[in-house]
């Protein structure tokens, strides 16, 4: 059971947990950053929101190929290139991530590894 641990900091901020506890053994999945590339293809869309989709598409993807769904996501991080995606970054997380409050570190990065992604996500899942 993983369980929120919540100082009162994070709900002034985003929909996230101050912290999680994995509680109990666990496997532990580390998902390295996950850009919004097609998995087939390796083909990188040139939109921010196609990226954002794709991005928790592959991460769903690699959470169900270990058993796991985004309700195992203890920590995420989020980088992003543009201040100017976050309204709709927020939107695209929110749908991807439901009722599940992982603890949660966005930041504005200069640029990726690639010149035109725009978004990556790294994940530590539990299940």
């Amino acid at each position: 059971m993983n369980i929120a641990r919540n100082a009162g900091i994070a709900r002034h901020i985003g929909k996230y947990s101050d912290a999680v506890e994995v509680v109990e053994p666990r496997r532990i999945l580390y998902v390295s950053g996950t850009p919004g590339i097609d998995a087939e293809s390796g083909s990188l869309p040139a939109g921010f929101a196609e990226q954002a989709e794709l991005a928790w598409k592959n991460v769903i993807a690699i959470l169900g190929a270990a058993d796991m769904s985004v309700a195992n996501i203890v920590q995420l991080t989020q980088h992003l290139i543009r201040r100017e995606d976050l309204v709709a970054y927020r939107e695209i997380r929110a749908r991807y991530l439901g009722n599940c409050e992982p603890a949660s570190m966005l930041t504005f990065l200069p640029e990726l590894v690639w010149p035109d992604m725009l978004i990556e996500l790294e994940v530590v899942a539990a299940a």
